[in-house]
């Protein structure tokens, strides 16, 4: 059963904007918000005055003074004055978070054609800022002092990993090296060098150890950036859209519990469910599937993707990486347009990035990115250690 066969409604994504990642010096928060919103708008091929609401995914958390950014959207045309706009926060999962409110909407009725946005400025903080608006994300750590932040929370998953299924090796140098390689490809991505895997695997003064065994190549990046798109139903899509629509097939959301000493830090409980919510949705199995989008904040998360995805057993996630099937041309690609590693993660703008870079994919309009012809896509982004967990079924219509 898809979404449509469950909620008698088509939910469609018609258009969309995306700003490079990266330290963006000539850009504000709105500048961003304004851009990007313009473009996906435009590119919807809708007049602004049929928008009928805005979700806008932010963190923030201190990274900029202004906490109430919701109406910075209006400031994209005159059409948008009074139209309902509301910020979404779920930490690092806000982008998709609003992406599902918006979604909500539409299948609720009260809302026809909703604009989606993402967008964090983070470089005009000081890193020690940074590591404490992050952390503040964190129940054990919000407010305290930390040298690593959350790279510090995912050595610690990455040592639980070691310890129950024995040393990972190179496989984590072998994944940054992957998207690293893929960000080439990306316009919009903030580290486009094929850095090879010698260097991703080896620890250097170019590649230090951040935390535990987790090397500088093995983290994201701190980024600004936004990215927008339109969402609408087949009977309110315009003729006069840039691209042809990608439908969403399905929606899952699972939240585990804030305290560490709830979650086993392997299993990523939470985010296993959200997965099989939006798969059963949708009415598809993985075999189904032609890439993936995943968060990739360390690269230990993306590893224990491919086992809560169901890619392969749990313990056994290196076997997708050394039997290759997920690269470019494997069974699964994952993360083709670099991930959180090389496209960076401005932190609010994450979860409609990686809608947009699927949906692009889906409509053949990629670029040097481009897959040959694929059909379905699952995206998953999530907020904390595995806390707040979003998966969307994406197809090309």
């Amino acid at each position: 059963m898809s979404l449509k066969e469950q909620f008698g409604t088509d939910v469609l994504l018609t258009g969309w904007g995306h700003s490079r990642f990266g330290k963006l010096t000539e850009d504000t928060l709105e500048s961003l918000i304004v851009r990007v919103a313009a473009e996906a708008i435009e590119n919807s091929g809708v007049d602004a005055a049929q928008i009928d609401e805005i979700y806008l995914g932010q963190f923030n958390s201190g990274l900029v003074p202004l906490g109430f950014p919701s109406s910075l959207a209006l400031q994209t045309d005159p059409a948008l004055a009074n139209v309902p706009a509301t910020r979404v926060e779920n930490a690092c999962a806000s982008g998709s978070a609003a992406f599902q409110q918006g979604v909500k909407a539409i299948l609720a009725g009260t809302a026809r054609t909703v604009l989606v946005i993402g967008a964090e400025k983070m470089t005009d903080a000081s890193p020690e800022l940074v590591g404490s608006a992050l952390l503040g994300a964190d129940y054990d750590l919000a407010g305290q002092e930390s040298t690593s932040g959350f790279a510090g929370l995912f050595a610690v998953v990455a040592g639980a990993y070691e310890d129950r299924y024995g040393a990972i090796g190179d496989v984590l140098g072998s994944i940054a090296a992957k998207n690293h390689r893929n960000g080439v490809d990306n316009p919009f991505a903030q580290l486009r060098r094929d850095l090879g895997e010698d260097f991703c695997r080896t620890v250097s003064d170019k590649n230090p150890i951040v935390a535990g065994t987790l090397r500088r190549t093995d983290c994201s990046p701190v980024s600004d950036g936004a990215a927008a798109l339109v969402l609408t139903t087949s009977t309110a899509r315009s003729a006069g859209a840039a691209t042809d629509p990608v439908r969403l097939t399905g929606f899952g959301h699972a939240n585990d519990f804030l305290p560490a000493a709830r979650r086993d830090p392997t299993e990523f409980a939470a985010t296993r469910v959200s997965f099989e919510r939006a798969l059963r949705m949708a009415g598809v199995g993985l075999d189904d599937l032609d890439f993936a989008e995943v968060h990739d904040c360390f690269t230990i998360a993306e590893l224990i993707m491919y086992e809560v995805m169901g890619l392969t057993a749990p313990g056994e996630g290196r076997r997708a990486v050394e039997e290759g099937w997920v690269y470019r041309d494997g069974r699964m690609p994952v993360n083709i347009s670099g991930g959180l590693k090389a496209k960076g993660h401005p932190v609010g703008a994450t979860g409609v990035s990686q809608h947009v870079v699927s949906a692009m994919q889906l409509t053949g309009t990629a670029g040097a990115m481009q897959l040959p012809a694929p059909r379905r896509a699952v995206v998953q982004n999530m907020g904390g250690v595995g806390v707040a967990n979003y998966v969307s079924v994406l197809e090309a219509v």
